[in-house]
């Protein structure tokens, strides 16, 4: 099994930053893409971000240059930098890992949500 602990919610003004952080971990042979997703309430969850293990991302048009997603693998870990924060970003964000894990099965884990409330 896969464990996904999140931290770094919380509120903050428009136009302020805050930082996720996601830490994986388990029996995890190999960590493949990771990234992550919003759902605000009411609406459906949808990603936000994604980083593969080659280090390439792809963002939401409604985050692009705002939000910059990066993943330290030795620590098992995906972070989300979230830069001139908007009341429409308000939302639970939600981490989600792919991998292989040492019985060879591949999951994708998603995490337990941490909160962003951006007031404006």
């Amino acid at each position: 099994q896969v464990q996904l602990v999140e931290s770094g919610g919380g509120l903050v003004q428009a136009g302020g930053s805050l930082r996720l952080s996601c830490a994986a971990s388990g029996s995890i042979l190999r960590i493949n893409p990771m990234g992550w997703g919003s759902q605000a309430q009411g609406k459906q969850r949808e990603l936000v971000a994604t980083v593969t293990n080659s280090g390439n991302t792809h963002y939401a048009d409604s985050v692009q240059g705002r939000f910059t997603i990066s993943r330290d693998d030795a620590k098992k870990t995906v972070y989300l930098q979230m830069n001139s924060l908007k009341p429409e970003d308000t939302a639970v964000y939600y981490c989600n890992v792919d991998t292989l894990t040492l019985t060879g099965t591949r999951l994708r884990t998603w995490g337990q949500g941490t909160q962003v409330t951006v007031s404006s």
